[in-house]
């Protein structure tokens, strides 16, 4: 029984720190820049409450991922990390968004969420 508990305790201990360190930073900032972005797409697409709700956690999962890429020095490889990281994140939205909100998504994504130039 003894070891059957320190086996439960090493569990627990274990799993409590093994949280996402993306979501662990600046929540707060993620959240503002989630909202103004979700109201923005909002604004176009009419979204449901629910859909609202699904949208904006969706964004503030991907804003830190964008940042890491962004601190990196310049060049091709960021901005092709940054192509495919919003390609990952617009699969994820045809889940949440119906076809022809998605379809206008994608178009507005391009003015509201720019990826960016490489400077020669």
């Amino acid at each position: 029984m003894k070891k059957f508990l320190i086996l439960i305790t090493l569990f627990i201990g274990f799993t409590a720190f093994s949280q996402d360190p993306y979501l662990q930073k600046d929540t707060d900032n993620y959240e503002i820049r989630a909202d103004a972005l979700t109201e923005t797409y909002n604004a176009e697409l009419s979204l449901t409450s629910k859909q609202e709700l699904l949208f904006k956690k969706k964004v503030e999962e991907f804003l830190p991922r964008y940042d890491a890429i962004r601190k990196k020095p310049e060049g091709r490889d960021k901005l092709n990390r940054i192509l495919s990281l919003g390609q990952e994140e617009s699969a994820e939205m045809r889940n949440i968004l119906t076809q022809p909100q998605f379809n206008l998504y994608v178009k507005m994504k391009e003015k509201v969420q720019p990826i960016g130039k490489v400077e020669n």
